[in-house]
């Protein structure tokens, strides 16, 4: 069974032509995930830390200590005040989140929100967003989707599926607008074709 990421996967998706098929190259041709290369680790990491133990807003900002490299700082400072504006007077709480995989030809799509927060009162399931490229409306259908298909079963019933552009400081959530099974099950059969 081929493994994936779900950013990969929405890269791949979102993508078309020869980019797609560079994409899927790319990672058949990538190195096994090391943390060493994890850009967002020390931050994501950080984040989840702050929320499990309760500590105080304030401590988001003390995740760019978590910057391994001078040249990570500034992005580091970056989201970790956007974070903090973003977090605002909300009453936010911890729970283990839930993961799940969405498999299709011999394909498995890792789909593993991070964060399990309780916000003012409603349980989200939230990714977390940190690139620069402007978040589209599909990139944030199709993560939504999956969480909510991958994940809504064994998760509780008033759970909601969300993702954070956390530069924008912008919480989206499932919508159920459209069911788009089959479309990424079709792209699951592409990228298993090129896998090989």
């Amino acid at each position: 069974m081929n493994k994936i990421s779900l950013t990969d996967f929405v890269d791949i998706v979102s993508s078309s032509g020869i980019p797609k098929v560079n994409k899927v190259l790319e990672i058949k041709n990538r190195d096994d995930y090391h943390p060493a290369f994890d850009y967002w680790r020390g931050m994501r990491e950080h984040i989840i830390e702050v929320h499990r133990n309760s500590l105080p807003k304030a401590q988001i900002k003390q995740g760019v200590s978590k910057a391994n490299h001078p040249n990570k700082v500034a992005n580091y400072t970056e989201i970790a005040e956007a974070y903090h504006s973003w977090w605002g007077k909300k009453d936010i709480s911890w729970f283990e989140p839930v993961t799940g995989t969405f498999e299709r030809h011999g394909v498995a799509v890792s789909v593993n929100p991070e964060r399990g927060l309780e916000i003012n009162g409603i349980k989200n399931l939230v990714k977390f967003y940190f690139k620069t490229e402007k978040l589209t409306k599909n990139r944030v259908d199709i993560i939504t989707f999956l969480m909510h298909y991958s994940i809504k079963k064994a998760a509780d019933k008033d759970i909601v599926m969300s993702l954070l552009d956390i530069r924008n400081k912008k919480l989206f959530t499932f919508t159920n607008a459209i069911d788009l099974k089959a479309a990424l099950t079709a792209e699951l059969a592409y990228v298993s074709s090129l896998l090989g």
